[in-house]
Formats: C-alpha cells, sequence, structure tokens
C-alpha cells in the first residue's frame, strides 16, 4: 500500500507537547478567586490547544509560501509539486507553531508528527504535506514520500537536502533559532498573555523589551524554556499574593 495514503482520522497533537506537565488550571479549586484578582482566566503559559498555538503564533509565512508554490490575484494560495520547504532548528524555537501556522491558512494541507522511539505513523495525502520532526522518516518510507513529488513542508533537526535533491525536487531552507530579539519575544509572549486576559478593561502586567531582553540573556533563543520558566513564576506568584509580576 503507497505510504501516501489518504488519512481520514486528524494527527494527534505531538507527543513531545503531551508529555509536558499538565497545565490546565481547575477551576473548582479556591485558587479561582485569586486568579479573577489577577484579571486572568487561565496561566498564559500553559498549554494551548492546537487551533489556538496556530492562532497566536508569530510567524511570517510569504517566503514559505513562494518557496513551494504561489499566491494567486484573487489572494489563493497554488502549491507546485516537487518543491520543498524545510525548517531547520534545535527543540523550541518555534518549528511546530509554524507548522501550525501553515495549516490554519491552507485548507488543503494535512500535517503528521513523527514521535520518537515509535513506529512510523500513517503518512497522510496532502498538497502540501506537512511533516513535523521529518528527519525520523524510516529510509524506505522517505524515498516514497519524497518520490510521490507532493509540495512538501518539513521540520527537522537535520537537513534533508540531498535527498530531496536525488528525488527531483527543488529545496528551500531556512534555519530558525539562531537569533531572537527582545522585541520579537516581548511580541510572542505579550500575545500569549493578551488571549489568557479575563476582562478587556481592566489591564494586566505585560512583557517589556527590558523583561525579554533578560530572558533571552538567561535562556538565549529557546522560547520553550522560556515559556515553562514564566508558567512556573506566574503560578507561584497568583497562587501565593493574586499579584502577577512576570520579572522582578
Amino acid at each position: 500500500m503507497n505510504v501516501i495514503a489518504k488519512q481520514v482520522e486528524s494527527n494527534a497533537y505531538p507527543q513531545q507537547e503531551a508529555q509536558r506537565k499538565d497545565r490546565r488550571f481547575d477551576w473548582q479549586t479556591p485558587q479561582c478567586t485569586r486568579w479573577q484578582q489577577a484579571n486572568l482566566f487561565r496561566n498564559p503559559f500553559g498549554e494551548l490547544d492546537r487551533n489556538e498555538r496556530a492562532e497566536l503564533a508569530v510567524v511570517d509565512l510569504e517566503e514559505l509560501v513562494r518557496s513551494v508554490g504561489n499566491r494567486q490575484p484573487d489572494g489563493s494560495l497554488r502549491f507546485e509539486g516537487h518543491k520543498a520547504f524545510q525548517l531547520l532548528g534545535e527543540c523550541g524555537r518555534g518549528k511546530t507553531s509554524r507548522l501550525l501556522a501553515v495549516l490554519r491558512h491552507v485548507p488543503d494541507a494535512e500535517y503528521v508528527y513523527l514521535p520518537e522511539d515509535q513506529p512510523c505513523p500513517a503518512i497522510p495525502w496532502g498538497w502540501p504535506l506537512v511533516i513535523d520532526e521529518a528527519q525520523r522518516l524510516p529510509r524506505r518510507i522517505r524515498r516514497e514520500v519524497f518520490r510521490s513529488g507532493v509540495p512538501l513542508i518539513l521540520a527537522t533537526h537535520r537537513d534533508l537536502t540531498p535527498s530531496l535533491r536525488r528525488a527531483g525536487y527543488s529545496v528551500t531552507s531556512e534555519r530558525i533559532g539562531l537569533t531572537l530579539t527582545p522585541e520579537k519575544l516581548m511580541t510572542i509572549l505579550n500575545r500569549r498573555i493578551v488571549a489568557s486576559k479575563r476582562n478587556d478593561h481592566l489591564p494586566i502586567p505585560t512583557i517589556t523589551a527590558a523583561d525579554a531582553a533578560r530572558l533571552i540573556q538567561q535562556f538565549g533563543t529557546d522560547v520553550r524554556a522560556i515559556e515553562s520558566y514564566l508558567y512556573d513564576v506566574v503560578q507561584q506568584r497568583v497562587e501565593t499574593d493574586a499579584e502577577v509580576r512576570f520579572i522582578d
């Protein structure tokens, strides 16, 4: 059976996210009032569902679109076969967020996440096909996927350009996570804070450029580690005094 088979059931949210500690707030606890006082309905840096993660992603998809297709005069997207775009970067640098943003803007795209040390899941048919952790593709399945010629958008830790070119693909690569400005980090984090605001008419603290610079100094470009740290900070401070301070 061709591995590029239509997969009716949607792919599960990446398992590396599920393996992190459960960060959903229990509104039945006495802490509820404290969160109300903080003008939050949840911890801004807890786990987001797939759709909200895509909605809050701070990404520019135009370069990606130009690499594997083109935008039509009516604004629609047309993707071309034997074209591939790969995002290269370490964990926590935003590869998955970008892929999920693609799904939000491209209805015909199909997404598959390849878990570590587990059997390769069924590979869906998509135009384009979006593969997260593409470096984990078994060699045989990788050859069949690349032989299909479908437009590919890949997140990978290893450069797959040689294999793609042997299969006839033109390849565009982008390395992410090499740099992170305080302004961009401030935007990323404040979007999550605003999305967790309980009452739009009441203020909440936000991340300043100075805060962001200090976080980058401590964690580098690892946005996931920064969000994990801020989750614990917010959780502790709201539970103790209902006052949110991200950075002292």
